[in-house]
Order: structure tokens, then sequence, then C-alpha cells
């Protein structure tokens, strides 16, 4: 083992981990929002405790995202020292944007809006959580548009002299075809799961309240206007699911089209598809020789992945065999060079991406029809698939990226610059291990903290953050957060 192979281990470590809570962050701003603009507009205390208590949890998550994603960009320095000074020109002109401009905007107007509940007019408080919203969703942009660039090098040139890349043109960076169509798929997965976290939460408190009551305790009555709070959040949470996955079907037919154009080997391997061929056949379970570049088992349907890739049924879609050949030729200055990533990883994260994807987008049409006209199911199987979809739009993110990033490789910037080419030189084996193990303790104890913060304030419920009024007592006093 090289220090190679543990600096990709961290940084994929790293990476997966600070994403659990970018989806949250990203799709919670914006939901959290809209309970508040709802409460604005109509001045019902429902509103208000559903703002107040996503809030809170949307709070938890982004401070846990922060610490989590300052870890990335020091590894930028650590262990890919020779990455930062091939592309820091580029590379760091849309992060610079995103620290500047988007990250203290978010942080900003967020600090405002949890110290101004009580201290700010209505509605520049509520100016103050859509101001955040704005800027968690620039932030994003800026970040994919520099990852966009990775798989899709424009707006550049590099320097003869110093070997480095130089920045051209920032508007090529931005408007980047790959840019805008990654964060349109990567967001709407986002609200996939914002909408299926709120959801999971409403379900949880509606069968756990219907068992045994808000403390717990059998027999006990849970507070009066739980029951109504918490089912409007379950099918806002649903809703919000099932929209934002049309969006990520429309979204991910783009990305294959792009892939196919710009990463075709990376298509290719996430289909397990060896040979060229016209009309090509989707694959739904294969079982292949990598040595030999064979499936030695592959249950496929015919010509989807032509239409998949090209829009026609017809359509040719590269093989892995002739794109290998094809680079070994065309990139001949490195040598011989394996340009196939694992195929069994990119075939079956994609796989499980749609899968667990699309398990979250169907509980949520599932129960939008169980809960119409003011119903809720008596069953509990439904409450445990709503609570389970969570997890598992959670898990579809995670192999989106694994898909995204591994499919890439063996490239850092695809067709300029090997991972292998990339790694700090300077840093040993030993310093990397050491550095892995200190991060897996520390990621590890910050999820136990993550989990404790959530369940502590999801089994409290909203009467932790504004107690429910009593009968007649006036409601027009908004009290700040109940720490």
């Amino acid at each position: 083992m090289e220090a190679l192979d543990l600096a990709r281990w961290q940084f994929g470590i790293t990476t997966i981990y600070h994403f659990l809570f970018v989806p949250l962050t990203i799709g919670l701003s914006v939901i959290v929002a809209s309970l508040q603009t709802a409460w604005y507009r109509t001045g019902r205390h429902e509103y208000l405790r559903a703002t107040k208590f996503f809030g809170k949890l949307f709070l938890i998550n982004f401070a846990m995202g922060v610490v989590t994603g300052i870890v990335q960009e020091f590894q930028f320095g650590m262990n890919w020292s020779e990455y930062s000074r091939f592309v820091g020109d580029v590379f760091g002109a849309p992060l610079a944007m995103e620290a500047l401009l988007a990250f203290f905007l978010e942080s900003t107007f967020i600090g405002l809006w949890i110290f101004g509940w009580d201290r700010l007019p209505r509605g520049v408080h509520l100016a103050c959580i859509w101001l955040a919203a704005i800027g968690t969703n620039l932030s994003a942009y800026f970040i994919l548009a520099a990852n966009a660039w990775m798989r899709h090098p424009v707006g550049f040139t590099v320097n003869p002299e110093n070997g480095r890349t130089e920045l051209t043109s920032i508007w090529a960076v931005l408007s980047n075809t790959q840019a805008w169509s990654t964060y349109l798929h990567v967001v709407s997965a986002a609200f996939i799961t914002a909408g299926m976290f709120v959801a999971a939460v409403s379900a949880f408190k509606l069968w756990r309240n219907r068992r045994h009551g808000d403390t717990g305790e059998k027999g006990t009555a849970p507070p009066k206007g739980d029951h109504e709070l918490f089912r409007k959040s379950l099918r806002a949470g649903m809703v919000v699911t099932l929209l934002a996955g049309v969006v990520v079907v429309y979204s991910g037919d783009h990305q294959a089209k792009l892939a196919a154009e710009y990463e075709p080997m990376k298509l290719a391997a996430a289909e397990a598809h060896w040979e060229t061929e016209e009309g090509a056949p989707f694959s739904t379970f294969a079982v292949g020789d990598t040595d030999s570049g064979v499936n030695t088992i592959d249950i496929t349907i015919p010509r989807v992945l032509s239409f998949l890739a090209t829009g026609t049924i017809d359509g040719t879609v590269e093989g892995m065999n002739d794109l290998q050949a094809q680079y070994n030729e065309e990139y001949a200055e490195y040598g011989e060079v394996d340009y196939i990533p694992n195929v069994f990883i990119l075939y079956w994260s994609f796989r499980l991406m749609i899968g667990f994807g699309l398990f979250g987008v169907a509980v949520s049409a599932l129960g939008l029809w169980l809960t119409r006209k003011r119903r809720l199911p008596h069953t509990r199987w439904f409450y445990y698939a709503a609570i389970a979809a969570l997890p598992a739009t959670l898990a579809a993110n995670i192999f989106g990226w694994v898909l995204t990033e591994m499919g890439r490789q063996p490239w850092t910037v695809h067709g300029e610059l090997l991972t292998a080419m990339s790694v700090s030189p300077g840093v040993s084996l030993g310093q990397v291990a050491f550095s892995l193990a200190v991060f897996t303790l520390i990621y590890g104890v910050l999820a136990v903290v993550e989990a404790g913060l959530l369940w502590r304030y999801v089994k409290a419920g909203p009467s932790h953050v504004v107690p429910e009024p009593k009968d007649g007592e006036d409601t027009g006093d908004v009290p700040a957060f109940v720490y």
C-alpha cells in the first residue's frame, strides 16, 4: 500500500461523511423558510412551532456540516499539494467566491435569524432565513462548478513554463454545462433527502404519540396541537420529496447524456459495457471478468442504454475496451495507464443510487395517497417505511457521489492530470495513516454527538422550543429559541 491509496481513502471518507449533512442543509433551509413564510402569512401558531422545531434540527445539521467541510479544504494542502499547485488558479476562483459571497451570506443571516426572533421585525426576520437559504444554495453552486470543471475542464490554459493551469474565463467555469446540470441533479436530490427527513421525523412522532404519547409512557396523551402539526409536516415533506423526484429523473437523464459526451468511460463502466455498440442495451444484472473485458452473465433491456446516452434507440455507445485503446493512444505521454475505473463499484453504485432514491419517492407517493382527506394510516408498516426511507435517500446521495468521483478515475482533472500525479510528494504512508486514524476517531465522536442531539430534540418535540399555548393564551409574542 502506498501513500496515494490511503490519501484517496481519507478524502473519500471525509467527503462522504461531510455529504451526509450537505443535502439536509440545502433542503431544510428552504423548507424551514417556507414554514416561517406560512406562519408570517397566516399567523397560525402550528406553523411557528413547526418552524422552530425543524429550524432547531436544521441548525444542528448546519453546524456539523461546517465543521466537517473545513477538513476537506485542509487536505488539498496536506495530501494533494501537486493537485493544488496545478489547478489552484482555476479551482480556487469558484471556491473563493463560495467563501466570500455564499458562505458569509448564509452564516451572517443564520446568525441574525437565530438571535433575531424577539429583536427584529417579523418581515425582516423572515428575510434573514430566506437569504440564508439563498446563500446555502449559492454555496452549493460554486462548489459544484469547481467539481464539474474537474470532469469537463473549460476556461483555462496550461502555462508551459510552470506547468500550471491559468484561468482565462471565470464565466466559462461557472456556466459549464456540467456545472448547471450537476447542480440541478444534486440539489433536487438534496430536496428529496430533506423532504424525507421532515416526513420521517413526522412519521416517527405521529406513530410514537399514537402509541405512548409525547413523553414515551403508555397512556399519556400527546400535546393537543402535535397531531395536526405533524400530519401537515408529514404531507409537506412528502410533497417536497415527490416534486424533487421528478426533477431528479429529468436531470439524471441529462447527466447520462453529458457523461456519454464528456466521460464515456464512466458511463461504460457504470453499465459494464465493454464493446462499442449501436442500439446498446441497459444492463439490469451483470457478472463480469474485468481482466478479459467481458461479462459472463448479463441480463439486459434492449436499446435502453442508447436512448439514455444519445436520445435515440439506435445511438452508438462506446465500450470500455475501445476507450482504453483510444486513451492509450491519445495520452501516450503518460505511458501504459489503466483508464478503466472500478467497474464493480460503479456498476452497483449506479443501481443502488437509483433504487434507494426511487424507494423514497415511492414511499412519498404512497404516503400522499394514504393521508389524503386528513386521514392517517393505522398500520405500523407505513410509519416504518417512512422512517426507513430517510437512510435510503441519504444512501442514494452517497452512492451518487461515489459514482461521480470514482467514475473520473484515474484522472483528478479529466484529460489533464492523473490522480497518481496529484498526491503530495513529501507525505509518507505513516503520516497519512496517522491523520486518517485521527480523522476517523474524531468523526466517530461527531457522529455520536450529532445523532444524540437530533434524537434529543426530536424526542422532546416542538413543545421544547415553543410550548403549546393554553386555551385563550395570546400567541402574538414570539419566544427565542429554548436551549
